[in-house]
């Protein structure tokens, strides 16, 4: 038998400009090697970026196979999204740019997304959801979903957001295993120039979910009042989100909350089995996304900001929503395909809104986008100044693109716990531990170049002339 030819084997790598490393957060080795000194201290200086209404006791108990972050400290996600930024001149400044795959934009600034974050909060609590509830997120990639992940956050509920793209069966199966108390969805949402009737498959879904009792609609498509075919309210059960947010007070104190309270829990794809659920604590993750945003990114006061996962996945909460919100940066949001109506549809975005400084894509963006036959559309576009783009690959493993000059690409601490059946277990010990040291990367996993970065290179630079 012939050994089997790898044929996406890619070993070269690609160094940031001078210009670009001596403006980098990260400009040097020493980072590493402090990290890898004294992890706990490294942690605690991360941890020290965040607004904490009571300060940690201890850095880090760890008691194989437990581990526990920031033991006795106190804090909420979404005052550190919005509340401490509202407070400076960041108030004005825009948080989402959001564009929907027919064409229609919104502008949320951070005060604007303060104020909704805030009554939708209110509207959670007059639906009866308390702190710990779970509340099931259904819905398209729109600055509803974010409002709503931080709502929870806010009062100390749980959200569960599963791809809009998913089955009935797949987010019955999620709801009933996490207990889901509330649904949160949408008429529907535009995908490929087609309305996917997330209500209408809430409403199959909900047939064996018997501990959702509220679910709370989001109007999607403009002028489908009274439009069954997509949205039929059930009464007493079904309440449109424009309905409630109408009457709703603008202010909900935040709930303080411990580090190592639960903040989401995102279900695996279930492609390899059940899905299992996997739980995120409030104080360590938040330390990993906004430190990791802001040096793998690079990320800068004027910048904006583009990950283009959708918040059904990891990828989506960490890069989109909790990381460059804690910095106070601003964020694309596309609500369609990537390739939709046109192959160049991501750059034709770049060009719009600025040329995003940072471009984080994932595999199915990068698949779809970088197909050899869209090289002539991708060489038409204005690349601009961008600086950084990453391509994530499958199975978290992560590209690296030229001009990344921070390295580390691994997600900091793995503030996690796999859940299934109810049960829980810690992160493996070699999740838990600080950043790579340079020494460590290479056998941790090759950065490597993929058919985004051969697309890109074929149609000129990119990123630093």
């Amino acid at each position: 038998m012939s050994d089997i030819d790898v044929l996406l084997q890619e070993n070269r790598k690609f160094a940031p400009s001078d210009d670009f490393r001596r403006q980098a957060h990260v400009s040097s080795p020493e980072l590493y090697a402090h990290a890898e000194r004294d992890p706990e201290r490294f942690w605690a200086e991360m941890a020290g970026s965040l607004e904490w209404s009571r300060p940690w006791d201890t850095v880090l108990e760890w008691t194989p196979p437990h581990a526990k972050w920031f033991v006795g400290g106190k804090l909420n996600a979404s005052v550190n999204c919005l509340d401490r930024h509202i407070r400076t001149a960041r108030r004005n400044k825009a948080a989402l740019i959001f564009e929907g795959e027919p064409g229609d934009r919104r502008t949320l600034t951070y005060w604007d997304l303060y104020v909704e974050v805030n009554k939708f909060a209110n509207v959670l609590g007059r639906m009866g959801v308390r702190r710990g509830d779970r509340v099931g997120i259904y819905m398209p990639l729109i600055p509803e979903v974010v409002i709503a992940m931080l709502a929870c956050a806010r009062i100390g509920a749980i959200h569960s957001v599963v791809f809009g793209g998913f089955s009935p069966d797949s987010l019955r199966d999620r709801m009933n295993d996490a207990q889901a108390k509330l649904v949160i969805t949408a008429d529907g949402g535009y995908r490929r120039g087609q309305v996917v009737p997330l209500k209408r498959n809430t409403d199959k879904a909900l047939e064996g979910a018997p501990s959702v009792e509220n679910v709370i609609v989001v109007m999607r498509r403009p002028g489908s009042g009274g439009d069954e075919a997509f949205a039929h309210m059930q009464e007493g059960r079904d309440h449109w989100w424009h309905r409630l947010m109408a009457d709703a007070p603008a202010h909900c104190a935040p709930a303080e909350m411990d580090a190592e309270d639960v903040l989401y829990i995102l279900y695996t794809s279930g492609t390899t089995g059940k899905p299992k659920g996997i739980v995120h604590t409030t104080g360590g993750y938040l330390t990993g996304v906004t430190a990791t945003s802001k040096l793998v990114f690079d990320l800068r006061e004027d910048d904006v900001f583009w990950c283009t996962a959708d918040v059904g996945w990891v990828t989506g909460h960490s890069y989109l929503v909790y990381g460059p919100l804690a910095n106070g940066a601003t964020c694309v949001m596309y609500e369609g395909a990537p390739d939709w109506p046109e192959k160049d549809r991501f750059w034709e975005l770049c060009e719009k809104y600025d040329q995003p400084r940072g471009v984080d894509v994932v595999p199915r963006a990068h698949r779809r986008s970088a197909l050899p036959d869209c090289r002539h559309l991708v060489a038409n576009r204005d690349r601009g100044d961008r600086d950084l783009a990453a391509a994530r690959g499958d199975g978290d493993q992560t590209r690296q693109r030229d001009a990344c000059a921070p390295r580390i690409f691994r997600d900091a601490p793995r503030y996690e716990r796999r859940r299934d059946f109810r049960g829980r277990r810690a992160a493996r010990p070699d999740e838990a531990m600080a950043v790579d040291a340079p020494h460590d990367l290479g056998r941790r996993r090759a950065l490597r170049a993929d058919v985004f970065l051969e697309v890109a290179r074929a149609a000129g630079p990119l990123l630093p002339r």
